[in-house]
């Protein structure tokens, strides 16, 4: 009974958040109704249908790594037009989701399991942060790095984010700096260090095989 009257609370905020979103959409306004895939002749209500995240939002197996399950316009073309997303985050023991900054959208965060360590860097270099517990929201303002980090090293914690945006976008700063070709050189004198540590870290990113 309890963990129904759990799910019924976390969907009826889930509307919240989408309508809340939709009234403060930062995507261009559509002139019609909703946007139709081209070449797509049977529109129906699957069409306004995701199921993506069956199971995500409750499901506590254990993680080796920090996950992030999706439902937006790639996921769910529906949302073409219509500025909002969803995201479900399961961050395991000790878990980290890296600073990053989505371009696109502000991000909203509800936790809804254990608790977070949350932060952003506003463009004076503040940094603004928060250990979060279940049922605190925190905004990570448009296009400002963030992060999330699970500092207990024994339990879970899950999110649910929302977006303004059918495709709030998101570069991973780790990966956007060291993996796409900048020169050693380059980030060497950038991060006041040496060639071998920035060889280091670039191998400590490459994917494993």
């Amino acid at each position: 009974m309890a963990s129904t009257l759990l799910e019924n609370v976390l969907l009826s905020l889930l509307v919240v958040f989408a309508a809340f979103w939709v009234a403060k959409a930062s995507d261009p306004n559509i002139l019609s109704d909703f946007v139709v895939p081209p070449n797509s002749t049977n529109i129906d209500r699957n069409y306004f249908t995701f199921i993506g995240l069956r199971g995500v939002l409750f499901n506590n197996n254990t993680l080796p790594n920090f996950k992030v399950t999706k439902a937006n316009m790639a996921e769910f073309p529906a949302l073409n037009g219509q500025s909002v997303s969803f995201a479900i985050l399961k961050y395991p023991a000790g878990g980290l989701n890296p600073p990053h900054t989505h371009p696109h959208s502000a991000e909203l965060l509800f936790l809804v399991e254990g608790s977070l360590e949350v932060g952003f860097i506003d463009t004076t270099n503040k940094l603004y942060n928060k250990t979060l517990q279940v049922g605190d929201m925190f905004i990570f303002p448009k296009g400002l790095v963030h992060f999330q980090y699970n500092a207990d090293g024994n339990a879970t914690a899950t999110a649910i984010s929302a977006f303004g945006s059918a495709n709030a976008g998101t570069i991973l700063i780790p990966t956007n700096v060291f993996t796409t070709g900048i020169d050693d050189t380059i980030l060497a004198k950038a991060f006041k260090t040496d060639v071998a540590t920035i060889q280091n870290i670039k191998s400590g990113l490459a994917p494993k095989a």
